[in-house]
């Protein structure tokens, strides 16, 4: 039995990686995304980038700028926090666990080892310090560990939040702390179980006095049955003291990453759409999270867009499905959200978010791969995205590393991105003034 599930795994395998050629590009960035015709196949074309080391090269940034890797040897990193005063937090680990119930669950799970590290995530939060300012981080400490899949951070006065797989937990902080041994307070349960989309985003209100949580969905398309989808594709808001939670906005596929817009105090996320229908279908999104709003899943998508694949169908859903705000492109895997403060760099990027692209495996012509960089005008983005970081893949088409957190720094100006695939922390800096 093993032999036979391992030659059909290896014949969908070869049948997936010589799927046919690339689609002609389609314009999927920006608030209005070409959006083709659905086509769904009994095995969608899959391909990742396999892993390479860097060996000495660097990502490319733009002119002006300079990159440099902060901390090496991390075990998965994932997301960041700068505090105050001006160390860096880094959340590592990796979680899941959801039972494969499909012969195409199979093989994307095989297809999607073959780009990740082969180290185990580290099931902690790491603390860099960069204690005379000059854009070296000589510190490096575990300032939590015995987690259980840590993803989001957030800090509000003397407690440090931090998003498992499983709860929401709170820890006392006070500035310059380098370890905490206190065991972390349950602030709420997060849905788990089974746990097919495990990260848990994660981002405070401006008065602080709220916590927003991204639940993503345990399936592509309710393919395991909407029970299991109860408190899933959600963002949460938690009353920070008490605990007491409820559904601030829903039908979000994979709300991997949230942040707030500090010009106007508005909750933004990235999400990653469903699969299986096709290259250039459905794009990916950044959007603002609209309290009440319904985004589609698992009914529709980009509005009405109604996806045939879900049973029942339900059109008084569809009827309420808004589209988002942005669009990334189809399978870029956004996971990464952080907004500049305090005028970022400057000209050009003064305001608007940088966005991290973990990189596709479900379609030939890799996408993603790269932080971008989106502007924005009056609290809306404003322009197509800019890339800012490339040169993830190299010219033999290996991946040297994938982005996944990005976070501004505004103590030191610069920009922080984590790479789960080298386990790095890279910092990129202004080398002048930008224009």
């Amino acid at each position: 039995m093993i032999a036979l599930r391992t030659f059909a795994a290896s014949a969908a395998l070869s049948l997936a990686l010589c799927a046919c050629g690339t689609e002609p590009a389609a314009d999927q960035t920006g608030p209005r995304p070409t959006l083709p015709g659905q086509k769904e196949t009994l095995l969608p074309p899959m391909k990742i980038a396999r892993p390479a080391e860097w060996e000495g090269a660097k990502p490319t940034v733009p002119k002006g700028f300079s990159i440099t890797p902060i901390a090496t040897g991390l075990k998965v990193p994932r997301q960041m926090l700068v505090l105050p005063n001006g160390d860096i937090l880094v959340a590592e680990g990796s979680g899941g666990g959801a039972p494969k119930l499909r012969p195409k669950d199979v093989i994307a799970g095989y297809i999607k080892s073959l780009g990740k590290t082969g180290v185990k995530g580290g099931n902690r939060i790491t603390l860099l310090r960069d204690a005379d300012r000059d854009g070296a981080f000589e510190f490096k400490s575990v300032l939590i560990d015995g987690l259980n899949a840590p993803y989001g951070l957030a800090l509000v006065g003397g407690d440090l939040y931090v998003a498992n797989q499983d709860a929401l937990l709170r820890f006392p902080y006070s500035g310059g702390t380098t370890r905490i041994d206190t065991a972390g307070q349950v602030v709420t349960k997060l849905p788990s179980k089974p746990n097919h989309h495990w990260t848990k985003s994660l981002a405070a209100s401006a008065d602080g006095s709220k916590l927003y949580v991204g639940i993503g969905s345990n399936s592509n398309v309710g393919e395991r049955g909407m029970a299991v989808e109860e408190d899933r594709a959600v963002v949460w808001e938690i009353d920070r003291e008490t605990g007491a939670h409820r559904t601030y906005a829903s039908g979000i596929r994979n709300p991997t990453a949230l942040a707030v817009n500090p010009a106007t105090q508005a909750l933004w996320a990235v999400a990653n759409e469903r699969d299986e229908l096709g290259a250039q279908l459905v794009p990916d999104y950044l959007t603002s999270v609209r309290p009440g709003a319904f985004y589609g899943w698992p009914y529709s998508y980009w509005g009405a867009n109604v996806d045939p694949r879900v049973h029942p169908q339900d059109p008084e859903m569809v009827k309420k499905a808004i589209a988002p705000d942005y669009a990334l492109g189809s399978h870029v895997a956004a996971l990464g959200l952080g907004f500049v403060t305090e005028g970022g760099f400057g000209g050009t990027y003064a305001d608007g978010a940088f966005v991290g692209e973990h990189g596709s495996w479900n379609r030939q012509d890799l996408a993603g791969y790269k932080v971008v960089w989106i502007p924005f005008t009056n609290g809306q983005p404003s322009g197509k995205p800019q890339n800012f970081v490339t040169g993830f893949i190299g010219k033999d088409g290996k991946a040297r590393g994938r982005p996944v957190g990005v976070t501004f720094d505004p103590v030191g100006k610069a920009l922080l991105v984590a790479d789960d695939l080298s386990n790095t922390v890279w910092r990129i800096a202004p080398t002048r003034s930008v224009r």
